[in-house]
């Protein structure tokens, strides 16, 4: 076996696709997004939720700051598909035209 990497390996297809870039930047959306909703719901800055709803444990805080983890992880990951399929879509396209 070589050690030399073929022009179509995973390293290439990543790089070609600018998936590190796009991480990053899917990264920040999502940590930005859930900031904002964090920040939103625990200052109530639309007004006070209705319920009466108690939180274990961890309090109301704990709680929204591990679904704002969530909500931060799931959007980084739906930014990241976005930006990687679209990066994808405009290589077909450019290698289409040659």
């Amino acid at each position: 076996m070589s050690d030399d990497h073929s022009a179509s390996g995973p390293e290439n297809m990543i790089e070609a696709l600018d998936v590190k870039r796009n991480a990053a930047v899917g990264l920040a959306v999502g940590v930005g997004v859930a900031a904002l909703a964090y920040i939103v719901r625990i200052f109530e800055l639309l007004g006070p939720v209705a319920t009466g709803r108690e939180y274990p444990i961890l309090g109301e805080e704990g709680w929204f700051l591990m679904l704002a983890v969530v909500f931060a992880v799931s959007t980084a990951l739906l930014v990241v598909l976005v930006l990687t399929a679209l990066r994808m879509v405009q290589l077909v396209r450019t290698t289409a035209e040659r």
